[in-house]
């Protein structure tokens, strides 16, 4: 099968056109799906230059080690071509969308195999390019915000949302919106275009990171408390300081990016904060209850039929190997607003 991948890393010019073995029959969970979009993340890009460290050992167990290529790609949507012998939730031919796993082949590619506990029917609404760019965001939002920060429905409180116009920090702003109905969705955001996109995609105020966060807060004068921190951008540490700075006692930061960073000398401990880190495929790498991910993005399916949650995908190229560099190239220069993803042409 046609494939675009890697057979060592570096910048955008290691990744190649590749003709590859079509991936195994289906066992067990698995379910072989034939792509039809596919999305870029940043994550892609770190692993393609050979920089990705969530994992300290996560390059020791990679496919190039085996197979001598590797196919990026972690979430995707397609179409249903073969099935395993332990599945009831799918049937030959359901239209889907899912999230791929950083330690398999990805979905770059004609036909991928994944794990039927991260793979939902694909919103009805929603095209394959536009479906393509939920699962991974949205679920790494999903944790960080219901697992990890463990935000309540309903609580009169405020968030701040570090890099609000980013594939993350735009699915956040809506599930604040309208899951947990914050009444402050507070984002970052500096240019005018990130500006706008950002308040579409739900919040209520807008600041720039530029500029002195902690000044631009307190000139909001709040009516809630600022409890909850999202941190989807870097630099990590200065972030954490910053929200040190203007969380509410008993408040909580959780981070999806790594940095090093010292609490020792902020008012983290006076005012008795939490900080959490998120990965999304922590499960997969040691073990949880993945189900819950075909779970959400059940869930996540039917509030974008309902009109309650926006697509996030802002740019959609044809799948090739030159506009695959193209979209890691504008991610890795900070230009791509929401999602960027690939619709292939079979």
């Amino acid at each position: 099968m046609k494939a675009v991948g890697l057979k060592k890393y570096g910048e955008t010019d290691v990744l190649e056109n590749l003709e590859v073995p079509k991936p195994p029959a289906p066992q067990g969970r698995d379910i072989l799906i034939r792509v039809k979009a596919s999305s870029v993340n940043p994550v892609d890009t770190k692993v393609r230059a050979g920089v990705y460290d969530d994992y300290p050992d996560y390059y020791d167990h990679v496919p190039l080690n085996t197979d001598k290529y590797q196919i990026l790609g972690y979430d995707s949507s397609g179409i249903i071509e073969q099935v395993g012998s332990d599945l009831s939730r799918f049937k030959v031919g359901d239209e889907v969308y899912f999230l791929g796993s950083p330690f398999r082949q990805g979905s770059n590619a004609d036909l991928v195999l994944a794990d039927e506990r991260g793979i939902a029917l694909k919103p009805r609404s929603l095209s394959f390019e536009h479906a393509a760019g939920i699962p991974l965001t949205a679920l790494t939002a999903w944790e960080a915000l219901v697992e990890r920060l463990k935000i309540k429905e309903g609580e009169q409180v405020a968030i701040l949302i570090i890099n609000g116009a980013g594939g993350v920090g735009s699915i956040a702003s809506q599930i604040c919106a309208q899951i947990f109905r914050l009444p402050v969705i507070i984002t970052t955001a500096s240019r005018e275009e990130t500006r706008k996109f950002t308040k579409e995609m739900g919040a209520t105020h807008v600041i720039d990171h530029h500029q002195n966060i902690q000044q631009q807060i307190d000139g909001l004068q709040l009516n809630v408390p600022l409890k909850y921190a999202f941190i989807t951008h870097t630099p990590v540490g200065e972030y954490v300081k910053i929200c040190a700075n203007v969380l509410a006692p008993f408040g909580k930061m959780c981070s999806i990016v790594q940095g090093e960073f010292d609490m020792y000398g902020t008012p983290s401990m006076a005012k008795s904060l939490t900080f959490v880190w998120e990965l999304l495929s922590t499960k997969i790498r040691y073990g949880g209850n993945l189900e819950v991910h075909g779970e959400v993005l059940e869930k996540l399916a039917k509030l974008i039929d309902e009109g309650k949650i926006k697509s996030i995908v802002t740019k959609v190229f044809d799948f090739n190997c030159e506009n695959l560099r193209k979209a890691h190239d504008m991610i890795t220069k900070g230009q791509a607003i929401g999602k960027i993803t690939l619709k292939m042409n079979s």
